[in-house]
């Protein structure tokens, strides 16, 4: 037997040996040591409202707070507003509240009487005018303005004559204290992440300029400062100049996240800035300091492109709501377009960055929904639409109310993918700000984009695809200089195992040629099903349809369940600046406005009766 402190000796002894040989040996084995790089996605929302908004409560939904929207997130049930049940069937991983932060909260409160608000001299004017009404549903102040609310909303946001003045400071303050701290009551690091948020509804001659302010932030930071409003001022410089405030005022950190260009009759990403100045460097690089990022697609139309900007592209018309500007004013024509959708935005950065010397349209790609039920739902076959009244079995059919679409236009749209390290506000945060996102249209599919000079064929393959793609280059949103003969990308996607089989891949280059004059091209990278490109048309066989509409469903007999390719330009020119992204196209399934005709014997008329839902990867640039 050995004494104690001999045995003692002899196993510590051992264990330092075995440490030295591991750490002499480390590069051999346990292949995830120092690979730190994203891991994973993850799927939310970050524009999404509940009845704290203006415009979402006096259009039905009285009831749906924050923290329901939360709850569904979450995947707990919950009763909408048309008293049905709604539940996701998996749960999101993050979502983002994101209320208007004109009149936040005072809608609701005064319906229901708040004494805080009621005692304010807003309040007060309201009672004074509305409550001798007849009709109880005109003691709701958006109402009473106009047959429209919406209109009687987006009307007074820019309103000089509005009685935005007597909004008491310290009640704007007590409603944004709760908006942060039920976000910090729903966030649950490496489980769900719920970030603190709020819509800055900006609009000039009703042409749309919303962005939704997200912050990393806890509540005790996020309150140490109130959300900077559009009845303040609609210009975004101001906007960027206020969340240099909050962040030199808290210490924490903000990003901007402008949505729907298609509905800003081209003002989204102008050549222009607020003043009618060209835009300079200051102007570029505040834009990319605050917004890395654009939301583009959701309900109320896509803004990747618009087939009049993109006439070689067979899946430019989706989803399109190109008519009117937001508040339905001013006809939207042609010449608009180019400020308008995100293709040719990225296009116009490169142009500018020529004379500016930064580019301010470097952004990456997300989507979010942008409902006002408090449900976060994209999916073709659990779609609660946008308003209160466009949920199931309450929706207006073809039929119009005055300045609003008819609720067949609205798309089941869409959600932000983030890769991150960890499901929480500051790897996510961080992962939005170098901009390693993806915007789908509702399906939950998984995609990564590389870029590099030196990937071989065979990486494609490789089980260590993500390790190499990383290694070797750099993930969507990144920058390539430096130029060694043409770039080469690995692209790969995986179906959303509750969705459609995927119909295709796509590479999509846009470039600035010698003359200044942009371009852009479709490469049809990776088709399922054996199918070629037609040499004649340069376009890919049709995939086909399993759509039976009767019965209102589809079969993933044809696609595939995973995509993938190696591809190296081949009408490279190291002295053109350029930028690729990754398109991934499903095959066609019915659209959720199929379903509601089954379930609800609802008709659409004019309605797409298929859908081929995609992903859009953000950019990899190449910089000459």
């Amino acid at each position: 037997m050995y004494p104690r402190h001999r045995l003692t000796a002899v196993v510590v002894a051992a264990l330092l040996l075995a440490r030295g040989a591991a750490q002499a040996n480390e590069a051999l084995y346990s292949t995830g040591v120092d690979t730190n790089y994203p891991k994973r996605v993850f799927f939310g929302d970050l524009h999404l409202h509940s009845n704290t908004s203006a415009d979402a409560h006096s259009m039905g939904n009285l009831l749906l707070t924050g923290a329901d929207a939360y709850r569904f997130a979450r995947g707990e049930k919950v009763v909408a507003s048309n008293g049905l049940p709604a539940q996701l069937k998996r749960p999101l991983d993050f979502l983002s509240v994101t209320d208007h932060a004109e009149f936040m909260g005072i809608y609701r409160m005064f319906t229901i009487q708040d004494p805080r608000f009621m005692a304010s001299r807003l309040g007060k004017a309201w009672l004074s005018r509305y409550d001798t009404k007849p009709d109880p549903n005109e003691s709701d102040p958006t109402r009473a303005a106009a047959r429209n609310p919406i209109a009687a909303f987006v009307n007074s946001i820019n309103d000089p004559n509005a009685e935005r003045d007597f909004y008491p400071t310290a009640l704007k303050s007590a409603i944004w204290t709760d908006v942060a701290r039920t976000a910090d009551e729903f966030n649950s690091p490496g489980i769900f992440t719920a970030f603190t948020g709020y819509e800055w509804t900006a609009m000039r001659n009703g042409n749309n300029l919303h962005r939704c302010v997200i912050l990393k932030d806890s509540a005790e930071v996020a309150t140490g400062w109130l959300p900077y409003s559009a009845q303040s001022s609609s210009n975004p410089e101001d906007l960027w100049a206020a969340l240099t405030d909050y962040e030199q005022i808290t210490g924490g950190e903000a990003l901007s996240i402008p949505h729907n260009g298609n509905l800003s009759n081209g003002l989204m990403w102008d050549t222009l800035d607020s003043y009618g100045d060209p835009i300079d460097s200051d102007y570029a690089e505040a834009r990319m300091r605050w917004e890395p990022i654009a939301e583009v697609t959701q309900i109320k139309g896509d803004s990747e492109t618009h087939p009049l900007l993109s006439p070689d592209d067979p899946f430019a018309d989706f989803e399109r709501w190109d008519e009117f500007n937001i508040s339905n004013t001013v006809k939207t024509t042609p010449d608009m377009y180019p400020g308008s959708y995100a293709r040719s935005a990225l296009k116009r950065g490169l142009a500018i960055e020529r004379g500016a010397g930064a580019n301010p349209y470097a952004f990456g790609m997300i989507g979010s929904t942008d409902d006002h039920t408090s449900l976060a739902t994209a999916e073709e076959d659990n779609f609660f639409g946008k308003f209160a009244n466009s949920e199931p079995g309450v929706r207006t059919g073809d039929s119009r109310m005055a300045g609003l679409n008819a609720d067949w236009e609205l798309g089941a749209s869409g959600l932000a993918a983030v890769w991150a390290t960890q499901n929480t506000r500051g790897d996510l945060f961080a992962s939005m700000k170098r901009r390693e996102v993806y915007a789908t249209t509702g399906s939950r599919i998984v995609l990564r984009f590389f870029g590099g000079w030196n990937y071989a064929p065979e990486s494609i393959d490789s089980p260590y695809f993500e390790t190499i793609g990383y290694r070797d280059g750099v993930p969507m949103g990144g920058e390539l200089t430096q130029s060694s003969g043409a770039p080469t990308f690995m692209v790969q996607a995986m179906k959303d195992p509750d969705a459609a089989n995927l119909d295709q891949l796509q590479i999509i280059k846009g470039w600035i040629d010698s003359r200044g004059a942009a371009h852009e091209k479709i490469y049809y990278v990776a088709l399922s099903d054996d199918r070629g490109v037609d040499p004649e048309t340069g376009l890919p066989e049709p995939v086909g349809s399993t759509v039976d509409l009767e019965s209102v469903s589809f079969s993933n007999t044809i696609g595939a369940v995973q995509l993938s390719a190696h591809w190296t330009d081949p009408d490279f020119d190291a002295n053109q600046a350029a930028f690729y992204y990754a398109r991934a196209i499903e095959i066609p399934r019915p659209r959720w406005s199929e379903y509601d005709r089954k379930v609800f014997g609802a008709e659409f008329a004019e309605a797409p009766r298929t859908v081929q839902d995609r992903a859009y990867s953000s950019a990899i640039w190449y910089r000459p």
